[in-house]
């Protein structure tokens, strides 16, 4: 079986198993995924999803959040961990959405890239969720599940990963395949513990059984 082969095989079996997955961080405006984006950063989506909350009830749209002072920004996300500096980010970009792009959200990947603090991994997201387009997000589920699983060999740097998935990934599949690998790496192909594979869906194709 070739990588694509199996990637197009691993896809459609998590299809199965995951037929609702998608993004985990709440959100109903493209800017609210752009902040909790950042915000998720070495934090839980559970507790950026709680944390958001508090800060979208005192600042309720983009021009409000672009208003207010780091501090006041960081006295609020502080839970996420790194306040300061995602507190500086999320001011910083608030502030070219309200005076570049008049409050909304830029929908090229290369628009998105050069907002203050984000990175590839956070314009796939809102590409695939946002805009509709195709998109791999290499976080650490991902990374780690399709080491396992022989889709891609010893790499753990996000764009190596991302640019081999491209390869084999059809897509329009990336962004739900992206999703769907983080409710198999939260459920089954665990980090923290060993993987699961006993109850894995994909146990009799993975390239790396219980690696």
């Amino acid at each position: 079986m070739t990588k694509k082969e199996l990637a197009l095989e691993i896809i459609e079996r998590l299809k199965k198993e995951y037929p609702d997955a998608g993004c985990t961080l709440d959100y109903d405006q493209a800017w609210k995924l752009l902040v909790s984006v950042r915000l998720a950063a070495q934090c839980t989506d559970a507790r950026v999803n709680v944390v958001v909350e508090k800060l979208y009830e005192k600042y309720p749209d983009v021009e409000a959040l672009a208003s207010a002072s780091v501090e006041e920004i960081e006295a609020i996300v502080k839970p996420c961990g790194l306040g300061h500096s995602k507190a500086k980010d999320i001011s910083a970009c608030m502030k070219i959405l309200k005076e570049q792009y008049g409050g909304k959200v830029p929908s090229t990947f290369e628009e998105l890239l050069k907002l203050p603090g984000v990175g590839r991994k956070s314009a796939n997201l809102i590409m695939g969720d946002v805009f509709g387009k195709p998109a791999i997000v290499t976080d650490t589920h991902c990374i780690r599940l399709t080491n396992r699983m022989g889709l891609v060999e010893d790499l753990k740097e996000p764009k190596k990963v991302e640019m081999a998935l491209w390869k084999i990934i059809p897509p329009q599949e990336g962004s739900d395949f992206c999703h769907r690998l983080v409710y198999h790496g939260r459920e089954v192909c665990t980090a923290r513990t060993k993987p699961h594979c006993d109850k894995c869906c994909l146990q009799d194709v993975c390239g790396k059984k219980g690696v």
